[in-house]
């Protein structure tokens, strides 16, 4: 039998990668680093200072450490927020387009 972990469909990558995140629904287009703290093919946690709002849109800037591959741009919606300690959010992406 699985654990509770095994039933994802995708697996997840830790990581511990700054990225970029540009708030789509702000008419500043606001950008925020932040880190990236695991990735799959549909979503990805990352760590940040302030909060966004649930179903905020964002784009995601993660860049490769290697010039041997690409730097991923993703689209995405916020989907959970999970205050950590003070100061220290845990927001969770849903990936809708990865260009």
């Amino acid at each position: 039998m699985r654990s509770f972990d095994d039933k994802r469909d995708f697996y997840r990558m830790m990581l511990n990668s700054e990225v970029i995140v540009t708030i789509i629904d702000d008419e500043a287009n606001s950008q925020i680093t932040a880190t990236c703290r695991d990735l799959s093919a549909t979503g990805m946690a990352i760590e940040m200072e302030h909060p966004l709002a649930i179903s905020t849109h964002v784009k995601i800037k993660l860049d490769s450490a290697s010039d041997q591959v690409q730097s991923l741009d993703m689209r995405g919606k916020v989907v959970r927020i999970d205050e950590e300690g003070e100061g220290c959010y845990l927001v969770g992406i849903a990936i809708e387009e990865i260009d």
